[in-house]
């Protein structure tokens, strides 16, 4: 049996459909690279507004307040760091394409995984997919996206959603189901409405993983930004891309080192409103 032939015939099938879903629906991808890049500027412009000093004493004192005096003066040195290191354009825009790209994530996620958590039978159904989508390498959705979208922030805010979503919609649906069974049923003694039963009871219940699940999104989409780079997304990814396209050590070095300070404090941040979260429930 000719394998080959099987794996060319599907191959091209794969092809052929990719050609014609950019031909005949252009219009639309064009309308998704429009908003998406739309977003990305706006997020990219709100964060250059203040001196790159400003931002890092807001920051500082976030985590002063969140974690601690300590870890609060990290984050503002860390900060100053990206900026002395001259990568401060580049950590404000991985920074607005984090935030971008998990933002949409859980516009789409969140109302996917409370669904989830009431609906069990959507829960089965999602749960393969999430794990294919986890399983994957990430660049694979980089090469669909440069085909529909083209290079750029679009390509790389699509890619990175898809990316982000799994963790978001697994620790939401999880979050809803686990909501104690008393309290269930005092809601129903009470004669609450599903409405109010949802906002009193199943979601201060579920917050805490709703929060985790967002804390790792942001963590995903630290790692897919990077690899983004090669798709000239901008940011501290595509810095390292160059640097390593021209053998350029010291420069890779430097993006790194910015990339990991930012994912510390992001981490570290949300790590304490998953906390906070926890108190409140």
């Amino acid at each position: 049996m000719d394998t080959s032939a099987i794996a060319d015939t599907f191959d091209t099938l794969v092809d052929d459909a990719l050609i014609w879903v950019s031909d005949n629906l252009a219009f639309l991808f064009d309308g998704i690279r429009t908003v998406f890049e739309g977003f990305y500027d706006a997020v990219l412009w709100l964060l250059d507004l203040a001196p790159w000093f400003v931002v890092a004493i807001v920051f500082g004192l976030l985590a002063w307040r969140l974690v601690g005096r300590g870890f609060g003066v990290l984050t503002a040195v860390g900060l100053a760091a990206c900026w002395l290191m001259g990568l401060w354009p580049e950590t404000t825009s991985t920074f607005a394409l984090v935030i971008g790209s998990t933002a949409l994530a859980l516009v789409l996620a969140l109302p996917i995984g409370v669904l989830a958590g009431f609906l069990p039978r959507l829960d089965r159904f999602v749960e393969p997919i999430l794990d294919l989508v986890q399983t994957l390498p990430p660049y694979i959705y980089l090469l669909p996206a440069i085909a529909l979208l083209g290079f750029g922030p679009a390509t790389a805010l699509a890619a990175t959603l898809i990316v982000a979503m799994p963790p978001a919609i697994r620790l939401t649906s999880l979050g809803i189901r686990q909501t104690p069974v008393h309290f269930v049923e005092l809601g129903q003694a009470t004669g609450m409405t599903p409405g109010q039963m949802f906002w009193k009871i199943r979601l201060p219940f579920a917050l805490p993983s709703i929060m985790a699940g967002i804390n790792q999104s942001l963590m995903m989409a630290f790692g897919m930004v990077v690899i983004a780079g090669i798709v000239g997304s901008g940011g501290l990814g595509e810095s390292i891309y160059e640097a390593i396209r021209t053998l350029d050590i010291g420069k890779s070095i430097d993006a790194a080192i910015a990339i990991v300070i930012l994912t510390i404090v992001i981490d570290r941040l949300t790590q304490n409103l998953v906390a906070t979260g926890k108190d409140t429930a």
